[in-house]
């Protein structure tokens, strides 16, 4: 197993911030269809409030199938996992999403827990791996990296 350097975890917390940024602005935006699933690859393993898809597809058909939505990122913790170069990553993201128009959009009779318009708590967690078929990297520069896991609560 190698040892994390600093510059390890400068570059990680770096490749973090951006993906953050980066996935979040996706999954908001109205091709999030199309472009979310770029993120993933074939293998990818994702468990939304418990229910498992696979692959870019699985990401696709549960993009599909769910209301427009709008995430405000309140905090992200990253984690480089020693053992390759560049390490992969751990990823923890929490905030609150609304999905739809937001309460003022929805008939009075929405129930509270209902995933359309109320604003809710989640926390996700990311595992990143280097992207193999990336070009390379130089010294001091960001990996390109994608979602082989990725695990998604709503909280309360």
């Amino acid at each position: 197993m190698s040892t994390l350097t600093q510059n390890d975890i400068e570059i990680a917390t770096r490749a973090a911030e951006n993906f953050t940024r980066l996935y979040y602005s996706t999954y908001d935006s109205a091709t999030r269809v199309d472009d979310l699933p770029n993120f993933y690859r074939a293998n990818s393993a994702l468990t939304w409030n418990g229910r498992p898809f696979e692959g870019t597809e699985g990401v696709r058909e549960l993009i599909s199938g769910i209301p427009t939505s709008k995430h405000e990122v309140q905090s992200f913790d990253c984690h480089p996992i020693p053992g390759s170069q560049p390490p992969s990553l751990l990823v923890t993201v929490s905030g609150i999403v609304t999905h739809g128009k937001g309460p003022a959009g929805n008939p009075a009779n929405t129930p509270r827990h209902s995933v359309d318009g109320h604003p809710r708590v989640f926390s996700q967690t990311f595992v990143l791996a280097p992207d193999p078929n990336a070009p390379p990297t130089k010294s001091g520069e960001v990996a390109k990296y994608y979602i082989t896991a990725d695990a998604l609560r709503f909280v309360g």
